[in-house]
């Protein structure tokens, strides 16, 4: 940000599977010397995601980097590092205000996702693997707890789905973004 002129911090994640987080064992990206395609892609969603939740100019000339290790994956790995994060994030930046480096709240709005889908015809909250896999429609959305959309990737895997079927699964990851935010807070307040 400071070599580009632009004034205020900054927000980055790193995303990692570990290796007995799957049936099977996955190799460390860092033993192929590089990232996969997938972890670039979601490092670079949940970074987006958590710069929608802070004023990046009351965070000061800083970096965050948030760390987001999956120990057991079972569907949903990037909406779960997503509203993680976002609890990581918010107790990082609490020990600032607490200490006196930042002056003012970069806070704006929570941010929480949610996996959606279409299995079977019926739209489900909340992927599993087993659910993952045979899903017609999935989607990921992530929100600000104030009902406004950061980003939503929704793809019709074995089908096309409808407009009707696509506000069904928007109100109910709404839903599951408004749960997620109550146990967000908690984790907060109890940090």
């Amino acid at each position: 940000m400071q070599a580009q002129g632009v004034e205020g911090g900054w927000i980055t994640a790193e995303y990692s599977m570990l290796p007995y987080s799957t049936l099977d064992r996955k190799r460390r990206d860092v033993s192929k010397g590089k990232l996969d395609g997938r972890s670039t892609e979601i490092q670079r969603l949940i970074g987006r995601s958590l710069r929608a939740a802070l004023d990046l100019k009351k965070l000061g000339s800083r970096t965050v980097w948030i760390d987001c290790d999956v120990l057991q994956a079972d569907g949903g790995t990037r909406t779960a590092s997503i509203t993680g994060a976002y609890v990581a994030l918010s107790l990082a930046v609490n020990k600032l205000i607490k200490e006196g480096k930042l002056l003012e709240s970069p806070f704006l709005d929570p941010v929480a996702a949610v996996s959606v889908g279409v299995v079977e015809g019926t739209p489900l909250l909340d992927l599993c693997y087993v659910e993952d896999v045979a899903a017609e429609v999935d989607m990921n959305l992530v929100m600000t707890t104030t009902g406004r959309y950061i980003e939503v990737q929704g793809t019709g895997e074995e089908a096309t789905f409808s407009a009707d079927q696509l506000n069904e699964m928007l109100a109910l990851g709404s839903t599951g973004v408004e749960a997620l935010a109550k146990l967000q807070q908690e984790a907060i307040a109890a940090g």
